[in-house]
Protein backbone atom coordinates (compact mmCIF):
# COMPACT_ATOMS: atom_id res chain seq x y z
CA UNK A 1 0.00 0.00 0.00
CA UNK A 2 2.93 2.29 0.54
CA UNK A 3 3.56 2.17 -3.23
CA UNK A 4 0.04 3.41 -3.99
CA UNK A 5 0.18 6.17 -1.40
CA UNK A 6 3.38 7.47 -2.91
CA UNK A 7 1.63 7.67 -6.29
CA UNK A 8 -0.98 10.07 -4.92
CA UNK A 9 1.47 12.95 -5.12
CA UNK A 10 2.20 12.01 -8.75
CA UNK A 11 -1.36 11.68 -10.05
CA UNK A 12 -2.14 12.72 -13.61
CA UNK A 13 -3.35 16.34 -13.54
CA UNK A 14 -4.90 15.95 -17.00
CA UNK A 15 -7.26 13.19 -15.85
CA UNK A 16 -8.02 14.59 -12.39
CA UNK A 17 -8.67 18.22 -11.68
CA UNK A 18 -8.12 17.61 -7.95
CA UNK A 19 -7.18 14.94 -5.44
CA UNK A 20 -10.77 15.06 -4.26
CA UNK A 21 -12.02 13.73 -7.62
CA UNK A 22 -9.35 11.04 -7.54
CA UNK A 23 -10.50 9.88 -4.12
CA UNK A 24 -14.17 9.92 -5.16
CA UNK A 25 -13.43 7.85 -8.29
CA UNK A 26 -11.35 5.37 -6.29
CA UNK A 27 -14.01 5.04 -3.58
CA UNK A 28 -16.73 4.41 -6.18
CA UNK A 29 -14.58 1.72 -7.77
CA UNK A 30 -13.92 0.16 -4.36
CA UNK A 31 -17.68 0.16 -3.72
CA UNK A 32 -18.25 -1.70 -7.00
CA UNK A 33 -15.57 -4.22 -6.06
CA UNK A 34 -17.19 -4.78 -2.67
CA UNK A 35 -20.54 -5.35 -4.39
CA UNK A 36 -19.04 -8.15 -6.47
CA UNK A 37 -17.46 -6.53 -9.53
CA UNK A 38 -14.35 -8.24 -10.82
CA UNK A 39 -11.02 -6.38 -10.91
CA UNK A 40 -10.07 -5.23 -14.41
CA UNK A 41 -6.75 -7.01 -14.33
CA UNK A 42 -4.16 -8.52 -12.08
CA UNK A 43 -3.43 -6.52 -8.95
CA UNK A 44 -0.78 -7.17 -6.35
CA UNK A 45 -3.10 -5.73 -3.71
CA UNK A 46 -5.79 -7.64 -1.82
CA UNK A 47 -8.05 -5.00 -0.28
CA UNK A 48 -10.84 -3.60 -2.49
CA UNK A 49 -10.05 -0.01 -1.51
CA UNK A 50 -6.42 -0.32 -2.58
CA UNK A 51 -7.34 -2.23 -5.74
CA UNK A 52 -9.84 0.53 -6.62
CA UNK A 53 -7.23 3.24 -6.09
CA UNK A 54 -4.66 1.29 -8.11
CA UNK A 55 -7.09 0.79 -11.01
CA UNK A 56 -8.07 4.46 -11.09
CA UNK A 57 -4.46 5.63 -10.86
CA UNK A 58 -3.41 3.40 -13.78
CA UNK A 59 -6.43 4.36 -15.94
CA UNK A 60 -7.85 0.84 -15.95
CA UNK A 61 -11.38 2.13 -15.29
CA UNK A 62 -13.18 5.03 -16.91
CA UNK A 63 -15.27 7.56 -15.02
CA UNK A 64 -17.54 10.42 -16.04
CA UNK A 65 -17.65 13.97 -14.75
CA UNK A 66 -19.94 16.94 -15.19
CA UNK A 67 -23.00 16.72 -17.44
CA UNK A 68 -22.07 13.23 -18.68
CA UNK A 69 -22.08 11.92 -15.11
CA UNK A 70 -25.46 13.52 -14.34
CA UNK A 71 -26.94 12.01 -17.51
CA UNK A 72 -25.56 8.55 -16.66
CA UNK A 73 -27.06 8.77 -13.15
CA UNK A 74 -30.48 9.66 -14.60
CA UNK A 75 -30.33 6.74 -17.04
CA UNK A 76 -29.31 4.36 -14.26
CA UNK A 77 -32.24 5.49 -12.11
CA UNK A 78 -34.65 4.98 -15.02
CA UNK A 79 -33.22 1.51 -15.57
CA UNK A 80 -33.64 0.62 -11.91
CA UNK A 81 -37.22 1.93 -11.86
CA UNK A 82 -38.18 -0.10 -14.91
CA UNK A 83 -36.50 -3.16 -13.42
CA UNK A 84 -38.49 -2.75 -10.20
CA UNK A 85 -41.71 -2.38 -12.22
CA UNK A 86 -40.92 -5.58 -14.15
CA UNK A 87 -40.25 -7.44 -10.91
CA UNK A 88 -43.54 -6.19 -9.44
CA UNK A 89 -45.48 -7.25 -12.54
CA UNK A 90 -43.81 -10.67 -12.43
CA UNK A 91 -44.75 -11.07 -8.78
CA UNK A 92 -48.36 -10.07 -9.52
CA UNK A 93 -48.53 -12.51 -12.43
CA UNK A 94 -47.10 -15.32 -10.30
CA UNK A 95 -49.60 -14.55 -7.52
CA UNK A 96 -52.45 -14.61 -10.03
CA UNK A 97 -51.30 -17.99 -11.37
CA UNK A 98 -51.09 -19.37 -7.85
CA UNK A 99 -54.60 -18.16 -7.02
CA UNK A 100 -55.93 -19.60 -10.28
CA UNK A 101 -54.30 -22.96 -9.44
CA UNK A 102 -55.88 -23.00 -6.00
CA UNK A 103 -59.30 -22.11 -7.42
CA UNK A 104 -59.04 -24.73 -10.15
CA UNK A 105 -58.68 -27.42 -7.50
CA UNK A 106 -62.02 -26.40 -6.01
CA UNK A 107 -63.69 -26.19 -9.42
CA UNK A 108 -62.38 -29.62 -10.46
CA UNK A 109 -63.59 -31.22 -7.21
CA UNK A 110 -67.15 -29.95 -7.59
CA UNK A 111 -67.35 -31.15 -11.22
CA UNK A 112 -66.12 -34.64 -10.24
CA UNK A 113 -68.79 -34.96 -7.52
CA UNK A 114 -71.64 -33.96 -9.87
CA UNK A 115 -70.99 -36.80 -12.36
CA UNK A 116 -71.44 -39.76 -9.94
CA UNK A 117 -74.74 -38.30 -8.73
CA UNK A 118 -76.10 -38.27 -12.31
CA UNK A 119 -75.21 -41.96 -12.92
CA UNK A 120 -77.41 -43.31 -10.11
Amino acid sequence: MIDTLSLLSEYDHDRFDSRHRLVIAASQRAKHLLQGAKPTGYSRFTKPTTIGLDEVMHAQVEFLIGQDARQAIKEAKRGKESEVEKMAMTAITEDAREIKKELSVYVDDSAAQAEPAGEE
